[in-house]
């Protein structure tokens, strides 16, 4: 299978193929709106006003799976997105990312890139030392581990690249605007 063989529900549930992208840069987040990672809309937002001309889609997939900070409706979210970040790019439907429930489509991009770590930053310390008390084995699976985990996926439809959310936005712009 291939990513253009997935799909998402948006928030009027209404099924938005990835075939839909075919030819575009797709970044596909899962996002929250109650998490220290939060601010990443603003450089997401950029990026999009920056390069969406050019190719690029952001797929934003809120996710309530990492310690309660999507508590909100798929409309709540929305409002809280384009309020206070100025959001241009759609918000898919509220969805799992892992487990039995997961979104099938993070099934596929998790078998295509799995966790390779944090980095070394203070934030990454912080990460590691948090997800060790949640699973011991986090560094051993491609589970995604936290909020705003962001996937690059080329104009052929690759996934080339996997940012964890302690990740430089400015290493995701570069990768994404390389593919451009």
């Amino acid at each position: 299978m291939s990513i253009y063989d997935y799909s998402v529900k948006n928030i009027a549930g209404e099924e938005i193929s990835l075939k839909n992208y075919e030819g575009k840069v797709m970044l596909i987040v899962n996002t929250a709106t109650g998490c220290g990672f939060t601010p990443h809309y603003k450089d997401l937002e950029d990026m999009f006003e920056k390069y969406h001309e050019q190719g690029l889609e952001i797929i934003d997939v809120p996710c309530n799976q990492f310690a309660g900070q999507t508590p909100g409706t798929d409309e709540e979210i929305h409002q809280f997105c384009t309020l206070k970040y100025n959001t241009q790019f759609p918000q898919m439907k509220k969805s799992d990312v892992n487990g039995e429930n997961g979104l099938p489509l993070y099934t596929y991009l998790k078998s295509q890139k799995g966790f390779e770590g944090f980095g070394k930053s203070p934030m990454a310390l912080m990460m590691s030392t948090m997800l060790k008390k949640i699973d011991k084995d986090y560094k051993n699976n491609p589970e995604i581990k936290w909020n705003f985990t962001k996937f690059v996926v080329d104009r052929e439809g690759n996934v080339v690249a996997r940012f964890e959310p302690t990740a430089s936005m400015k290493d995701v712009e570069k990768c994404v605007a390389g593919l451009l």
